[in-house]
């Protein structure tokens, strides 16, 4: 299964104010309020988690069809990061899933999977051809098949991501 988040870093400076006090302690268990006191960018860190968060959370839907968005039931970890790229992992009621982030000096994107082994078969898709199910779950058509797919926007930017077959 997959799933993305994609932050416009200029739209998210507009829309919300992550300095502000209990923003960081509402929406982050106590090890990522770490990476975000600890890491030289806290801004980049705190849409980065965030970003994990909610590509996480489509997959968790579409799993299980619940619609409850509990930031704190998600909880992050970092194996890898630099300046262009961020691997890490994401725990929701024992399920892990592992995470891809993409850094731009305008956005974070964010895959997710629940399957390590698909996290280098993700690919964006240019066919706009989707369908939804009875509970609003995203689908891509194609000539051949009906498959998962993740649609994610902010601002400036989309993202529609599938696992290439």
């Amino acid at each position: 299964m997959i799933g993305n988040d994609v932050i416009d870093l200029a739209q998210s400076r507009i829309e919300s104010n992550w300095q502000r006090k209990g923003f960081i302690e509402k929406l982050f268990i106590a090890e990522e309020q770490q990476y975000i006191n600890d890491y030289d960018k806290p801004e980049t860190m705190v849409w980065l988690l965030w970003s994990m968060k909610e590509a996480v959370y489509k997959i968790y839907n579409r799993e299980t069809k619940i619609r409850e968005f509990s930031p704190k039931k998600l909880s992050c970890s970092l194996d890898f990061i630099n300046c262009n790229l961020a691997l890490g992992k994401v725990i929701c009621n024992e399920n892990r899933y592992y995470t891809k982030s993409i850094f731009s000096l305008e956005s974070i994107h964010t895959i997710a999977v629940n399957n390590l082994k698909n996290i280098n078969n993700v690919v964006e898709v240019d066919s706009k051809e989707m369908i939804k199910d009875e509970n609003g779950i995203p689908y891509l058509k194609t000539a051949k098949s009906v498959q998962d797919i993740s649609i994610s926007h902010h601002g400036r930017f989309e993202k529609w991501v599938t696992i290439r077959i």
